[in-house]
């Protein structure tokens, strides 16, 4: 990972110290690409002005980061008890998954090493691309629209990379920088917030929530209290290993707190499989449906993350993963089947620097940003302009003619659905 980039307007020119650390990679394979990018697109991505990002690469880009660049999981999770919980009292399906969560913090280093880490530091690079966009009726097995655009496997992708920043109780805060665009979000334990390029900062509805990609691996602690009060729903065989498989549903209060007027949260269900040889978590699963209201017929969406879990390292006393590969289907139906649409985008991470109890990490590292606003403000001052724009400049006729595709999955935040869905209807 590269944390300085050289001065590409002055060979004796000083270099710039990188906010968030970026692949190797991508200065070595593409010079020319970094150099166009020094002025026109780095410093464009990092200013907030919609205008800045435009085309249909870069609307792939806003798609990717959207969606797999820092979603949350479903619930907040609790702390304030005891990892190792009695298993009596409880349903059959219950008693059995504490027992497979106490398996798991004796695989992740034991109730007292977990107990240990106060804060957590991780570094690691990413590549996102979107894999495949189906339009149209059938959903492409015979009259459907078909695009696939490219693979991680055998395409180069979006490459980036990010810097995660954790404190107990429920603190939190990432930075994402792909392709040279910048996402933040975080969490004071009070609210989560995200800040894009294309948004103004907002908050999420509802009870502040943890990062999903902590607990892919990174903080063993948090998806043994996440999956305390799961159920064992059977077995599945995951990378060729046989796993338990727990499941967990989000409250009713929990959705209605996410939920608004114009957007319900239906459901949201999280797994987990839970290797049977080791006691590892090697999969997270997790599934959303929501419901936009509008004239006539509603419209869904479901999405669903899929993430395999690989390369456990052991630092300090604790097994914490290194890698791995995500899956996303966004699904969009409710309408004529003319208007069904499903997209499918694919994430490879890799950690490269992990460490615990950071020295000098206070509270106020992560207070949200001054221009905070709420889902109510923001949504009476989002910027239509820049959707409208990804609408209009994009370059691929098939995503021209697949028009009520890709323009509606910019982005599947509860609090712009709403948006996005009123724009098409205008």
């Amino acid at each position: 990972m590269r944390t300085l980039c050289p001065n590409l307007d002055r060979e004796d020119g000083l270099e710039t110290v990188l906010e968030v650390p970026i692949p190797e990679e991508m200065f070595a394979s593409n010079k020319h690409r970094a150099r166009q990018n020094k002025n026109s697109g780095v410093k464009s991505h990092m200013d907030k002005s919609a205008a800045s990002v435009f085309g249909s690469r870069n609307a792939e880009i806003q798609l990717l980061l959207g969606v797999v660049g820092a979603p949350l999981i479903p619930h907040p999770i609790r702390c304030d008890h005891s990892l190792n919980t009695k298993i009596n009292d409880h349903p059959i399906e219950a008693s059995v998954a504490k027992y497979i969560v106490q398996q798991y913090i004796a695989a992740a280093g034991g109730e007292h090493a977990l107990n240990s880490i106060d804060s957590m530091y991780a570094m690691g690079k990413i590549k996102m691309v979107a894999s495949e966009f189906i339009a149209g009726d059938g959903m492409g097995l015979n009259n459907g629209n078909v695009m696939k655009i490219k693979s991680v496997k055998n395409g180069p992708g979006e490459m980036g990379g990010f810097v995660l920043w954790q404190k107990r109780p429920d603190l939190w805060s990432i930075e994402l920088v792909v392709s040279g665009c910048k996402i933040s979000a975080g969490s004071d334990g009070k609210v989560a917030w995200r800040q894009t390029p294309w948004h103004n900062s907002h908050a999420s509805r509802g009870p502040a929530r943890p990062l999903r990609r902590s607990l892919q691996g990174l903080d063993p602690k948090s998806v043994a209290n996440l999956f305390s009060n799961s159920i064992c729903v059977g077995e599945k065989s995951v990378n060729a290993e046989d796993c338990f498989v727990l499941k967990l549903e989000t409250e009713p209060s929990t959705l209605k707190a996410r939920s608004s007027s114009n957007v319900e949260v239906m459901r949201h269900t999280v797994w987990g499989y839970f290797s049977q040889r080791t006691g590892l978590l090697l999969q997270l699963e997790d599934t959303h449906l929501l419901r936009i209201k509008a004239p006539g017929n509603d419209v869904f969406w479901e999405t669903t993350m899929e993430s395999l879990i690989l390369d456990y390292r052991t630092l300090d006393g604790v097994n914490i993963a290194h890698g791995g590969r995500t899956s996303v289907s966004l699904f969009r139906f409710g309408e004529n089947s003319e208007g069904h649409t499903r997209t499918r985008m694919e994430e490879v991470w890799t950690i490269e620097e992990v460490d615990f109890n950071i020295k000098g990490l206070s509270a106020d590292c992560f207070l949200p940003p001054s221009d905070l606003k709420n889902e109510d403000e923001v949504s009476n001052d989002v910027n239509k302009n820049s959707r409208l724009g990804f609408k209009a400049r994009t370059n691929n006729a098939k995503l021209r003619t697949a028009r009520k595709g890709p323009s509606k999955i910019m982005s599947i935040d509860e609090e712009d659905l709403e948006d996005y869905e009123a724009d098409e209807e205008s």
